[in-house]
């Protein structure tokens, strides 16, 4: 009979080049330090303005390291994001005219393009601040939505009423997944590993694709 997996177990060895996987388990690590907390909130919040990588990748092994802390994980991850998304819209609102050009030909790799804000002028156009929903709780860009959405200039109680939604929906949704079942799927995460990488990473330039195909 096999004995139950604990965090005392001797871990694998892995590859030099596996830089995921080792990314993986030093966030494990943090479920249980006092700085785990803190860089979740910093990302989930530049996430929303300005960086690429979703809060997720955090929050989900936060969640599975620590499960009794799940709903304070997704709560802070939360709150992060909209106050990341209120400083996106202020972004677009009152500094792309000074700012726009330098971000345009600087930071295309986080998917802040013209076209792509063109695309979501568009949207906003015809829907206005029910596209923050869409964006919010998928994968499509967030801080392309926060920041064309100042751009647009759109109503803003909307916008936050919309992105405190969505953007709690999915994280509560993520991390109550990992708190709820724990220890329990932490032997198949750890196993399928490098499959789950491939398919999150589809997931997020499948986002990017979405945004040209529905544009």
């Amino acid at each position: 009979m096999n004995p139950p997996y604990t965090h005392t177990q001797q871990p694998e060895q892995i590859a030099w080049w596996q830089w995921h996987r080792h990314l993986y388990n030093w966030v494990i690590g943090l479920a249980d330090s006092r700085h785990g907390g803190a860089a979740l909130f910093a990302l989930s919040f530049a996430e929303s303005s300005f960086f690429p990588v979703p809060p997720d990748v955090l929050l989900g092994p936060l969640a599975l390291g620590s499960p009794r802390k799940w709903f304070r994980f997704a709560l802070s991850c939360s709150i992060a994001s909209v106050l990341g998304g209120i400083f996106g819209y202020m972004i677009g609102m009152f500094l792309w005219s000074i700012i726009g050009d330098w971000v345009i030909s600087h930071m295309a790799w986080a998917g802040l393009t013209e076209a792509n804000f063109q695309i979501f002028q568009q949207w906003y156009d015809k829907h206005d601040f029910k596209i923050v929903f869409l964006c919010g709780f998928t994968p499509i860009p967030y801080k392309v939505c926060t920041i064309s959405a100042g751009i647009a200039e759109i109503h803003f109680i909307g916008f936050l009423i919309a992105s405190t939604t969505s953007r709690s929906a999915r994280f509560f949704l993520v991390a109550g997944l990992f708190g709820w079942k724990g220890e329990a799927i932490r032997p198949f995460i750890e196993k399928y590993f490098n499959l789950l990488s491939l398919i999150f990473a589809v997931l997020l330039i499948g986002g990017f694709l979405v945004i040209k195909w529905l544009g």
